[in-house]
């Protein structure tokens, strides 16, 4: 079964995209690629922190994480060759609509003080990157369990040529951009 998200772009989106840019052909209407959802973790924190941040991981997103690791050993920074520093998952086609359901509509309005996501975190070739501080947004992380707070970058990866393009594409999907920032 296709999700909610999927079938909203296929029936709304993409033909309002269509008639907004006048595409002559369905191929040129951008479209979400990916998603990819990272956490950093700092390397001087003991050794479960990245086991907790995994599970964290695997719980907001459905799918197991891929560890980082460093691969130089930096002295100022504390760090060792091949030492574990983070983790990272990269959702696709039903789960990248899944997650991107459950972010705009469950975790973005809970986050304290919301009015909107920045519209300036473009890349200049379509893509978009969040930051999000607390991993506690989301309502799969249960509070009593975590043992400290994680923040995430989310990275929504588009076939747009341009950030203009891309905003459009993300705002009929319904992502919540703040007006006039």
């Amino acid at each position: 079964m296709k999700s909610r998200l999927y079938e909203k772009f296929v029936k709304e989106v993409q033909p309002a995209l269509i008639e907004k840019r006048k595409y002559t052909n369905v191929h040129q209407v951008p479209r979400m690629e990916k998603i990819v959802v990272n956490m950093g973790v700092s390397a001087s924190l003991e050794k479960g922190a990245i086991d907790d941040a995994a599970k964290d991981l695997a719980m907001i997103t459905g799918r197991k994480p891929v560890i980082s690791k460093s691969r130089k050993s930096i002295a100022n920074f504390k760090l060792r060759e091949n030492q574990p520093i983070g983790c990272r998952v990269t959702l696709r086609r039903e789960q990248m609509y899944e997650f991107f359901d459950r972010l705009v509509a469950a975790a973005l309005p809970r986050i304290r003080d919301f009015r909107g996501i920045s519209t300036r975190s473009f890349d200049g070739r379509g893509n978009y990157s969040l930051g999000v501080s607390d991993q506690t947004i989301f309502p799969e992380i249960e509070l009593d369990k975590i043992k400290r707070q994680q923040g995430m970058d989310i990275t929504i990866v588009t076939s747009a040529p341009t950030d203009e393009e891309a905003l459009d594409l993300l705002k009929l999907m319904g992502m919540p951009f703040a007006e006039g920032r």
